[in-house]
C-alpha cells in the first residue's frame, strides 16, 4: 500500500489530510455564508429600488407630469413588483 510505512502515517500525509479537511470544511462554510448573505442582499435591494420607484413618482406627479389616475396606477404596480410594462403603451398584458 502507497501510505503506509510500517504501519503508520507520515506526518506529511497526515498533515496533508487535515488540511485538505480544513479547507473543505472552510469553504464549504464559506459558501453557504455567501449564498445567505446574496439572498439577504437581494431582499432588501428589492425594497430599496421600490421606495425610490416612489419618490420618482411623487416628484413626477408635484410637477403635474402626471395625473392622479396615472399615479394610481404606477403606485399599485410598483407596490405588487409586477414587471409589466409602465409607460401604458406597450402594456404586455
Amino acid at each position: 500500500m502507497m501510505f503506509w510505512y510500517g504501519g503508520h502515517w507520515a506526518l506529511w500525509q497526515a498533515s496533508l489530510m487535515w488540511l485538505g479537511m480544513i479547507l473543505f470544511w472552510g469553504l464549504l462554510i464559506w459558501a453557504i455564508y455567501a449564498l445567505v448573505t446574496s439572498l439577504i442582499r437581494k431582499s432588501t435591494e428589492k425594497d430599496d429600488t421600490a421606495g425610490e420607484a416612489r419618490q420618482i413618482l411623487d416628484r413626477r406627479l408635484a410637477r403635474g407630469e402626471i395625473d392622479e389616475a396615472e399615479y394610481g396606477r404606477l403606485r399599485e404596480l410598483i407596490g405588487s413588483g409586477d414587471s409589466r410594462s409602465a409607460a401604458g403603451t406597450g402594456s404586455s398584458r
